[in-house]
């Protein structure tokens, strides 16, 4: 319960409303939304999607129906990134198969996983890409430069260096107790 009534009080100051404004908004007594955030009841039902509507936020977000915080999970999580340098595609499978597995038990892992997940379908287009058009230049004996081959694969070890850097430190941030989205996404095509 007292989670509950902390979260609310938390996104409701987020988004710069006050309880009046909250209540107000909701259609809900000024008293009820009192009452919740300093842990005296618990929104159930219709008061909670009211609220919840209001914030901009899901009920699922809010209850947490079970989930538990476990930082070493999302640690691992973020290296297991480091697939993709023993098996083609294992910076996206192996993630993909461990957030599936525990998005629904684990605080804040369904945003996270969908934010890495998201970078690494981003970042496994690229790098192939990067080697694809190198072999295809060679095949065809177009050279620019010293080789297309080996300036297309330096630009796949520094993608490859980037995305090594990148998962040892969110990991390391996560460590140190931040839990964010850390990756950048563009295109968003797990939500």
């Amino acid at each position: 319960m007292n989670k509950i009534g902390q979260k609310i009080r938390n996104v409701r100051k987020k988004k710069g409303l006050s309880q009046e404004e909250l209540a107000e908004s909701a259609k809900i007594n000024l008293r009820t939304i009192q009452r919740i955030e300093n842990n005296e009841s618990e929104p159930r039902g219709k008061t909670l999607n009211l609220i919840c509507h209001v914030l901009d936020i899901r009920a699922e977000d809010i209850l947490d129906y079970g989930k538990q915080t476990d930082k070493s999970y999302l640690i691992y999580f973020h290296l297991s990134v480091l697939f993709g340098l023993i098996i083609p595609t294992g910076n996206i499978v192996i993630p993909f198969i461990l957030w599936i597995t525990k998005k629904n038990k684990i605080i804040d892992l369904e945003a996270i996983g969908a934010n890495l997940l998201n970078f690494q379908i981003i970042w496994t287009f690229l790098a192939f890409t990067s080697l694809i058009i190198g072999l295809f230049m060679r095949i065809i004996h177009f050279e620019i430069g010293p080789g297309n081959l080996i300036f297309s694969f330096c630009i796949w070890i520094i993608l490859s260096i980037v995305n090594i850097i990148l998962s040892i430190t969110f990991a390391n941030k996560i460590r140190n107790g931040k839990i964010g989205n850390f990756y950048p996404n563009i295109i968003k095509f797990i939500k």
